[in-house]
């Protein structure tokens, strides 16, 4: 489909109910390809994630070219760029006009102390880059964990394989240390043992053990229909391959929605099932998202739906990601007559008031070629009537299958004709 293709959605009652096959967790599947690669295992991932993303990462392990374009995929970036300095040859690892804006410098800098053979082909800093790969020596190294968990997790999947093992000195709070932790508990499965103490983890030089694999269901995309739940009268709604039990950091928002929202989860064998209480009023919400990031958006918009006041803190990383999505959020709230603030770096405040002023008749929500941004504001089709997404197919980033599952709950998607 064309990119800048615009969705129309409208929602003509406010039941949810019915089941939805949620895509495989993105974090997890790119965790598992690079970790797959390290062990030269025969075993093929099973239910690995079919969004853009993954895609490109299996396809770069799977190429026999040199030469790279992975798009706005920021963790084939950081994972590549880690995991090419130790492979033999010389590789050109380059992204989308985004992605040459986003900062890798950190990670950078920290593999050309190991060895690594790294240079800038365009501004220093940015990508695109150019990599020779060879042998990489470890030794301890300290890295700034407020930036982002994705260069840590980049450093301990090759940790392994160089030279002398490796230590990581994390200075500053560690920010989203719940995928450091899926990092982990990854390569623990392929045998690879490890010690974390304080803000210090320490990996001896050992072999990846080949095992078979298969992927989860992936928490962050289950926000949308949580959301979506909570804004519903009533909900009955079942997500397949997702486990409350989970290796992923955003499986949180089961609690979070229950304490505040109402919504019930329980396992039912290989689903997670949403039922709705009646719930009190809540006068304001508080969130701290330095762990889960990747849900901030979501709540955002749901507060809107529930006209609900917050103070939401711990969103430091959101500057740096697909696009700066603290100014993608003001931008695009603001059509809803929704005045964001930000306290202090890192925190997003909303006093409850719509400035009439400011509101869209038909507002059009700019996607900035962030699938988060067309995901997150999908739900507002259940408080506004309806909401039309521009670039709306940026969702294949995380989730392809988007909006073919908004229409088995009884969303209308039309294709809005310039």
């Amino acid at each position: 489909m064309p990119e800048a293709m615009k969705y129309l959605l409208t929602k003509q009652d406010s039941r949810i109910v019915g089941e939805i096959t949620l895509p495989a967790s993105k974090s997890i599947s790119n965790r598992v390809l690079i970790i797959n690669a390290l062990s030269y295992s025969s075993y093929p991932v099973k239910n690995l994630s079919d969004c853009d993303d993954s895609i490109v990462m299996d396809k770069v392990l799977q190429s026999n070219s040199n030469r790279f374009d992975i798009g706005h995929a920021g963790t084939a970036m950081r994972f590549l760029t880690a995991y090419l300095s130790k492979i033999v040859g010389e590789w050109h690892l380059t992204g989308s006009e985004r992605m040459q804006q986003r900062p890798i410098s950190i990670l950078v800098d920290a593999l050309r102390k190991m060895g690594a053979q790294i240079e800038y082909k365009g501004v220093e800093g940015f990508p695109p880059l150019k990599i020779t790969g060879t042998a990489l020596k470890g030794g301890v190294i300290e890295l700034d964990g407020s930036i982002s968990s994705q260069y840590i997790s980049a450093l301990l999947m090759i940790a392994p394989t160089v030279q002398g093992g490796l230590t990581l000195r994390l200075k500053n709070n560690i920010t989203s240390s719940t995928y450091i932790e899926m990092t982990l508990h990854l390569m623990k499965k392929f045998g690879i043992k490890y010690q974390w103490n304080g803000n210090e983890i320490r990996i001896e030089s050992q072999s990846y053990k080949p095992v078979p694999c298969s992927v989860e269901a992936d928490w962050s995309g289950a926000s949308y229909w949580y959301a979506l739940a909570a804004l519903s009268d009533q909900c009955d709604l079942h997500l397949k391959g997702l486990y409350l039990n989970s290796l992923q950091g955003d499986a949180v928002q089961a609690t979070w929605f229950k304490k505040y929202f109402g919504i019930k989860s329980r396992q039912e064998g290989e689903s997670v099932r949403l039922t709705k209480d009646k719930q009190g009023a809540l006068k304001k919400l508080n969130l701290n998202f330095i762990e889960n990031p990747d849900i901030a958006q979501t709540f955002v918009v749901l507060a809107i739906g529930k006209k609900l006041p917050f103070h939401f803190s711990g969103l430091k990383t959101l500057k740096i990601k697909e696009t700066d999505r603290i100014a993608a959020l003001k931008t695009e709230c603001a059509k809803f007559g929704v005045v964001l603030t930000e306290p202090a770096e890192g925190e997003l405040a909303w006093d409850g008031l719509i400035t009439d002023a400011l509101v869209h008749k038909n507002p059009v929500v700019e996607t900035y070629h962030d699938h988060r941004m067309a995901l997150a504001f999908a739900p507002l089709a259940m408080f506004n009537g309806s909401v039309t997404i521009a670039d709306a197919m940026v969702v294949t980033k995380s989730y392809p299958t988007f909006y073919e599952d908004l229409k088995t709950v009884g969303f209308k998607v039309e294709t809005v004709i310039p």
